[in-house]
C-alpha cells in the first residue's frame, strides 16, 4: 500500500450558524415580556438603537412660543412655582377651596381609597391578629418567629425545641404561644401535620361527632386509599356512616393557607396572539403593544455616510453596532411574521374546536404544520413554545393545539384531548353506586368508535386526577 498527501478540492453545503442567524432564533422563541427585556437590554449595549417617540401635534410646539410663556417661567423659582404650591396645597388657596366643596359633593376621585394595594399574605394576615392580641413583647417575639415558619399551606415548619433553643425560651413558652397562633384565622393554621390541622379545625368549627375525630387519629391512610369496608369492621359501624363521616372531613380544608396571595405566585399571563372573531371570520393580532418600538439612529447613520476620512477603529465598531441593530430589527420583524402564520395555521386547522370545544379538537403535530408554513419542523417548535394565544372560547397554551390521536372505527383519528373530555363526560353520569372499571370505560368508548387500551385509559384517567373505583364508589 502506498502512503501519500493528496489535495483535492469538494464543493459541499452545510449550515453556518452566524451570530445574527443565532440572534433570529433566539428572538424568535421570546414570548413578549422576554422579548421587551430583551429589547431594553440591546438599547443600552448599542448606541444606534433609540426608541421611537410618538409624533408631537405642530399645537404643542406652538405653544411654547406664546408670548406669556417667559413672563410664566420668570415668576418660578429654580423650576419651582410657588405661586401654584400656595393655591394648591396650602390650606386657604383657591383650588384647595374647590377641592374642599367636591369632596363636599362627594366627588372625591384622589382619594385613598381608590388606590389598589397588594393583597396580603399569610404572614401579614396572622401578624395583624398576633399585635390585636394582649401579649408582653416576649411573646410578641416568640408569636414573631413562629408566625416566620409558617409556610404558605398554613404548617409550621419548626419544630418546638428548635425554636426554643434559637429563642432561648422554655419549651413549654412556645408551645402556649403556638396554641394562640393556631386559635387565628383561618382555622387549621400553625399545624404540625395533617392530623393536628384537622383536629383543630373540627375543635373550633365544633363538630361533634365521635367518628369523625377516630377517623382523623387512626384511618387516615385507609381513608385515603378508599378501604372503606376496613374502617367499618375495624370500628365497629356500617359502610353507611364511614361514607357520612368521611364526607363532613372532606369539607375541611387541608391546606389552611392556600388561600393568600405568595410573592412568587404568577397573578396572570399575557397573550402573545389575541384572537378576535369579527363577522363570523377570525382576526389573528400579535400582542406587541408592550414592546418597546425601536429604530435606527440617524445621526450616526448620517455621520458614517458623509465623514470618509473618520477613525478606522471608529468605522469599525458603528459599522458592527448598525449591522446589528438591522439584524435586530429584522429579527423582531421575522417573529411577528413567523408568529402570525404559524397562528393563522393552527387557527385554520382547529377552527371547529374553537367554535365547538374541546371533543372537536383534531389530531395535530408539527410537521403538519411545518409542510403548511413553509418552515422546519423546529421553528414551528420555538414559535410556539411557551406561548398563549386569548381566543373566544379563553386562553390556551399554543402547544395545546398540538394533539396525539389514536384511531376510530371512521379509518380517521380522534386526539387525545378529544377522548379524555368524552371520558370525563363517562365518570360523571356513572352510577356512583357501581362505578365503571377501566374495562367497561373502554367498552363504552368503543361503542363511540373509538379505539383504546385499558391502560391508555387509566393513564388518561389519572392525568384528569380521576381517582380509581374504589374512590369513585358510594356506599
Amino acid at each position: 500500500m502506498q502512503i501519500g498527501f493528496n489535495l483535492n478540492l469538494e464543493q459541499t453545503q452545510k449550515l453556518v450558524m452566524t451570530p445574527g442567524l443565532c440572534q433570529a432564533i433566539n428572538v424568535l422563541q421570546l414570548t413578549s415580556l422576554e422579548l421587551s427585556t430583551f429589547i431594553e437590554k440591546q438599547l443600552e449595549e448599542n448606541p444606534l438603537l433609540e426608541l421611537r417617540e410618538e409624533e408631537v401635534e405642530e399645537g404643542e410646539y406652538s405653544s411654547r412660543d406664546k408670548p406669556g410663556r417667559k413672563e410664566k417661567e420668570e415668576k418660578q423659582d429654580n423650576g419651582f412655582n410657588w405661586e401654584e404650591y400656595f393655591e394648591e396645597y396650602v390650606p386657604g388657596g383657591r383650588n384647595n377651596q374647590v377641592n374642599n366643596q367636591e369632596s363636599w359633593l362627594g366627588r372625591q376621585d384622589n382619594s385613598y381609597e381608590k388606590f389598589l394595594s397588594k393583597a396580603p399574605t399569610l404572614c401579614d394576615h396572622l401578624l395583624s391578629q398576633l399585635n390585636l392580641t394582649q401579649c408582653c413583647h416576649k411573646d410578641r417575639l416568640i408569636g414573631e418567629y413562629l408566625i416566620g415558619n409558617i409556610d404558605s399551606k398554613g404548617y409550621l415548619r419548626v419544630s418546638l425545641t428548635e425554636a426554643a433553643e434559637q429563642l432561648h425560651v422554655d419549651s413549654s413558652e412556645v408551645a402556649r404561644i403556638l396554641t394562640l397562633i393556631q386559635s387565628f384565622d383561618p382555622v387549621g393554621v400553625g399545624a404540625r401535620d395533617l392530623q393536628e390541622c384537622l383536629l383543630i379545625q373540627i375543635e373550633q368549627l365544633n363538630i361533634k361527632n365521635e367518628l369523625v375525630n377516630k377517623l382523623i387519629r387512626n384511618h387516615l391512610t385507609d381513608l385515603a386509599r378508599g378501604r372503606m369496608n376496613n374502617i367499618a369492621h375495624k370500628l365497629g359501624v356500617t359502610i353507611q356512616e364511614v361514607q357520612e363521616a368521611a364526607d363532613l372531613l372532606k369539607t375541611l380544608d387541608p391546606k389552611p393557607g392556600r388561600n393568600f396571595t405568595n410573592t412568587n405566585d404568577t397573578c396572570y399571563i399575557v397573550p402573545d396572539v389575541v384572537l378576535e372573531k369579527v363577522g363570523g371570520e377570525y382576526v389573528i393580532l400579535i400582542n406587541d403593544v408592550d414592546v418597546p418600538r425601536i429604530r435606527i439612529n440617524s445621526a450616526y447613520r448620517s455621520a458614517l455616510s458623509k465623514d470618509k476620512h473618520a477613525d478606522a477603529n471608529t468605522r469599525r465598531f458603528v459599522e458592527s453596532k448598525l449591522n446589528a441593530a438591522v439584524w435586530l430589527l429584522r429579527s423582531i420583524e421575522q417573529r411577528r411574521m413567523t408568529l402570525h402564520k404559524v397562528a393563522s395555521c393552527l387557527v385554520g386547522l382547529q377552527r371547529e374546536f374553537l367554535e365547538h370545544g374541546i371533543k372537536y379538537l383534531k389530531p395535530l403535530n408539527l410537521k403538519t404544520v411545518a409542510d403548511i408554513v413553509g418552515v422546519h419542523e423546529s421553528t414551528v417548535s420555538r414559535a410556539t413554545s411557551n406561548k398563549y394565544i386569548q381566543t373566544p372560547r379563553g386562553v390556551f397554551e399554543m402547544k395545546c393545539f398540538f394533539s396525539t390521536g389514536l384511531n376510530n372505527t371512521a379509518g380517521t383519528m380522534t386526539s387525545a384531548g378529544s377522548i379524555k373530555k368524552i371520558l370525563q363526560e363517562i365518570i360523571a353520569n356513572e352510577d356512583k353506586k357501581h362505578p365503571l372499571n377501566d374495562q367497561k370505560i373502554v367498552d363504552q368508548l368503543r361503542q363511540k368508535g373509538i379505539e383504546i387500551s385499558r391502560r391508555t385509559v387509566a393513564k388518561y384517567r389519572d392525568e384528569l386526577g380521576i381517582p380509581s373505583i374504589l374512590k369513585r364508589k358510594r356506599y
